[in-house]
């Protein structure tokens, strides 16, 4: 089946028990065993495993083409469980503009436990080999990144973890599984944050993992279970129902992106845009290769410092100030005082996240209202 057959018709659809087209909320805690030791089907726990749920990490694990999939309550505990296959002692390369929140937690919290991190610009094979450590273990990726839009060449990145025993781990929530489906190119596991474009609404917060192996399914199932970072009924099914429409909307997501970026392209009080479909992006001809599409992220710098990105964001009256992206409205947040606050000034500015950068989510709204929108806010005063 194709990607818009799967998103739809994935796991147990209709539901087996009445007919119904849409999969039941399986609002419950626990589950009736048919007998002494014997579940059925398997449910025992809702924490465990829940069929609403296991709808979900079906159809998700389908979509990445991987062996199975994962639903968690945010894409944090989405990352935190994955970076839980690691011990202490263990050492981590990770893309440098990688989301504020991916970045804190390693940085503020793992490496409190014992973890290594060495933050850095994946663009480069001698320079990602030079960085691995004895106790490398782990090679954490984002493409296009968060919110630089850097592109990362995955087979590159796949051959290098192969030759040094790494396992490679990618946060695929900007270009999700009808853009980019990393695991053809070899990648080990796959991580979403669900509130974005899987979910598509802006109206429940998730996560997933997707996992390639037998060993790696184990692995995580065990975390979920052990560390209880699962998903409630409700918002899997939320999460379900969003992803439904997932391949048209992208379809839309990338047609009006592209316009917001060439616009801004032209545009006398814009610095830079940085949008991977633009052919002077850096990586425009590997994520050409490696993406059905360029997605629906835009970020550029404007002129006139602080001052401008300020009085940018206090006009736009359809792109709406705020966080979190990939839903059916437009948002435009200042990742240095936002999203990516977590980060040391220092860090920001040495990575290249300047106080002048705008991240747009670009919406399903009509493109010449979008443009026209962009267009009153950038007026100078």
């Amino acid at each position: 089946m194709k990607f818009e057959t799967i998103a739809i018709h994935t796991g147990d659809r209709p539901d087996k028990a009445f007919g119904a087209i849409t999969m039941p909320i399986y609002m419950t805690s626990t589950f009736v065993f048919e007998d002494v030791g014997k579940t059925k089907a398997g449910y025992d726990y809702s924490r465990t495993a829940n069929p609403t749920r296991k709808t979900l990490e079906d159809t998700i694990a389908r979509l990445e083409g991987g062996k199975a999939g994962f639903a968690f309550a945010t894409g944090m505990a989405a990352e935190a469980t994955a970076i839980h296959l690691l011990k202490a002692g263990d050492h981590v390369i990770s893309g440098d503009d990688v989301y504020g929140g991916t970045y804190r937690l390693f940085q503020n919290v793992m490496q409190n436990f014992g973890v290594e991190f060495t933050f850095l610009r994946l663009d480069n094979r001698r320079k990602i080999e030079q960085a691995i450590r004895p106790n490398t273990k782990m090679l954490w990726l984002e493409t296009p990144s968060n919110p630089l839009l850097n592109i990362v060449d995955l087979e590159m990145a796949v051959d290098i973890a192969r030759k040094h025993k790494l396992m490679t781990v990618i946060d695929n929530t900007f270009a999700t599984p009808y853009l980019l489906r990393p695991i053809e190119y070899g990648i080990d596991l796959v991580v979403h944050s669900t509130t974005k474009y899987l979910n598509g609404h802006c109206d429940v917060v998730g996560g997933a993992v997707v996992t390639t192996t037998d060993e790696l399914t184990e692995r995580v199932q065990f975390l979920s279970n052990a560390m209880g970072t699962c998903q409630s009924p409700f918002d899997s099914w939320l999460v379900l129902r969003g992803i439904e429409t997932l391949a048209v909307r992208m379809r839309q997501h990338n047609e009006n992106a592209a316009a917001v970026a060439d616009y801004l392209n032209e545009h006398s009080a814009v610095e830079k845009v940085y949008y991977p479909g633009l052919k002077t992006h850096p990586g425009h001809r590997i994520a050409k290769k490696q993406m059905k599409g360029f997605g629906g992220m835009v970020s550029f710098e404007v002129k006139g410092g602080n001052r401008a990105v300020k009085r940018f964001l206090r006009n736009t009256r359809i792109f709406a100030l705020a966080e979190s992206l990939g839903g059916a409205a437009s948002l435009a947040e200042q990742p240095a005082t936002m999203s990516h606050a977590s980060m040391p000034k220092e860090f920001r500015e040495k990575i290249g996240i300047k106080d002048e950068l705008i991240r747009l989510s670009v919406g399903l709204e009509d493109i010449d209202d979008l443009i026209g929108d962009l267009k009153q806010a950038l007026e100078p005063d």
